[in-house]
């Protein structure tokens, strides 16, 4: 562990386990630890899966496929969308702002 880590205990399935991470990612860490908890739990609870290393994957497979749901959403490319949009219409209003008039134009 380099000098800039520290140590975090997190708990998984009622097990702890000790993690090296850079101070300013500790608290991401902590939340992290709590999705991958809240996640195992509700497999685990379910019945349908039996195991703890098969718990673990199928709640890494689900994170995993909500990140991607969300990085694909309609929701996040009509947020790009509106922004370019916006960036747009700045640019022209900037570029009309900038004509200047010809002689005899008001």
């Amino acid at each position: 562990m380099s000098s800039d880590s520290q140590t975090v205990t997190i708990t998984l399935l009622d097990k702890q386990y000790q993690v090296a991470c850079k101070p300013d990612e500790r608290e991401d860490l902590l939340e992290s630890a709590r999705l991958l908890n809240h996640n195992m739990m509700t497999i685990r609870q379910s019945g349908a899966v039996i195991g703890l290393e098969r718990v673990a994957i199928m709640a890494g497979l689900n994170i995993a496929h909500e990140l991607v749901k969300s990085q694909n959403s309609s929701a996040t490319n009509d947020l790009v969308g509106s922004g370019i949009d916006r960036l747009r219409d700045k640019i022209d209003d900037a570029i009309r702002g900038l004509k200047t008039p010809m002689p005899g134009e008001n």
